[in-house]
């Protein structure tokens, strides 16, 4: 921490409000209220208040928040070291109460990984547009529950439910790391803090939209358009989806299937180039940082600092998702990068990137974990 410029606590929330996160980074007073937002929990704020012998006059969790913030604003650094301790102890007992073993089980017991819908992580709105303002028949919206409905609300079940426990799992193996410091209830924007830097943890993995702009760097066509005019070619039939996605699956599936010359060596080019693609962003991460800060979508958008956790099977780029349960291939990773992170300088990691027209700053990094 370096600024020890204080403000007031509505300072810092209408900076955090309005998504103008860079004036929190390496400041004490804004970190100290992101660590107090972190422990704003009934359970976790009275073991805090009963551990250091404190009485607030408020009785809302919202005006304990400013009674806490302005009163422990008065001495940052102690104020600092005791939430710390506080947080370190309360994420050592989260970490008792995880039976790794058994999740990482149970996340095996998912073997497709299918949303079962074209809706972007807004369900309602897909069964709203879908179904419920399509069909004036009682009977037909009934009829379309036991396939269409079903499978694409069971999709999205399955599919976030994976998502949230592996991301649980990950996120306890930086938290398990000596120089960083949990939330240890959860907030928007920050998972935890590296050196005093608060960060908001990504797992993803190479974005197609990425591939596609750098394959028309290369002067070459979108992947599914050379895979279309290869199975004509092959004379390889296949059916126009309403999803590109399915479209991209059957060919690729008939190709496989086929495995003479002709399909591999297309299979294999689509392959090298991506390979290619993933090489150059390892050496120049801030390629491809930009493009993630940039292409978020509208209802998921912060400028938050993010460190991204880009999964890559080389040998199947589709199935990357199997990743985020491989322990054995994320610890050694992940642990490596925070051993060094102190020899990284911080000034490499801040990020200058656009929205809607609008300039913004964080601090981002990307760790590659290829299989």
């Amino acid at each position: 921490m370096q600024n020890t410029s204080a403000h007031n606590f509505s300072y810092w929330k209408k900076l955090y409000d309005d998504n103008k996160l860079e004036e929190f980074n390496f400041n004490d007073s804004g970190l100290l209220w992101l660590k107090i937002k972190s422990i704003i929990r009934k359970e976790l704020l009275s073991d805090f208040l009963r551990e250091h012998k404190i009485n607030l006059e408020n009785k809302s969790l919202g005006e304990q928040f400013i009674e806490l913030y302005e009163l422990m604003n008065k001495d940052i650094n102690k104020s600092h070291q005791q939430l710390d301790d506080f947080i370190r102890n309360k994420n050592k007992e989260q970490l008792k109460n995880l039976d790794v073993k058994k999740l990482v089980s149970e996340l095996y017991k998912l073997k497709y990984f299918n949303w079962g819908g074209d809706y972007k992580n807004a369900l309602d709105k897909y069964l709203v547009d879908r179904y419920i303002k399509v069909y004036q028949s009682y009977d037909e919206l009934v009829s379309k529950f036991d396939n269409e409905i079903r499978h694409a609300v069971q999709g999205y079940v399955l599919c976030s439910w994976y998502n949230n426990w592996s991301s649980i799992l990950i996120e306890h193996i930086f938290k398990s790391h000596p120089i960083v410091l949990p939330t240890v209830g959860q907030i928007k924007k920050v998972d935890f803090f590296i050196n005093n830097i608060p960060f908001d943890l990504k797992v993803t993995y190479l974005p197609a939209n990425f591939i596609e702009r750098k394959r028309k760097e290369r002067g070459l066509k979108p992947e599914l358009t050379e895979l279309k005019q290869k199975a004509r070619q092959f004379q390889i039939s296949f059916t126009k989806h309403n999803k590109a996605d399915d479209t991209y699956y059957e060919i690729v599936e008939k190709m496989k299937d086929r495995n003479d010359g002709f399909c591999k060596k297309a299979l294999q080019n689509i392959k090298d180039v991506r390979l290619k693609i993933l090489n150059e962003a390892k050496q120049n991460p801030i390629i491809l940082v930009q493009n993630l800060y940039e292409e978020q979508g509208e209802m998921r958008f912060d400028s938050a600092n993010r460190l991204f956790l880009i999964l890559v099977d080389t040998e199947d780029f589709d199935n990357s998702w199997k990743l985020k349960r491989n322990l054995d291939l994320l610890t050694p990773a992940i642990k490596n990068y925070l051993n060094n992170f102190s020899d990284k300088k911080i000034e490499d990691l801040k990020i200058n990137f656009q929205y809607e027209n609008q300039n913004f700053t964080a601090y981002s990094d990307i760790i590659f974990v290829v299989k």
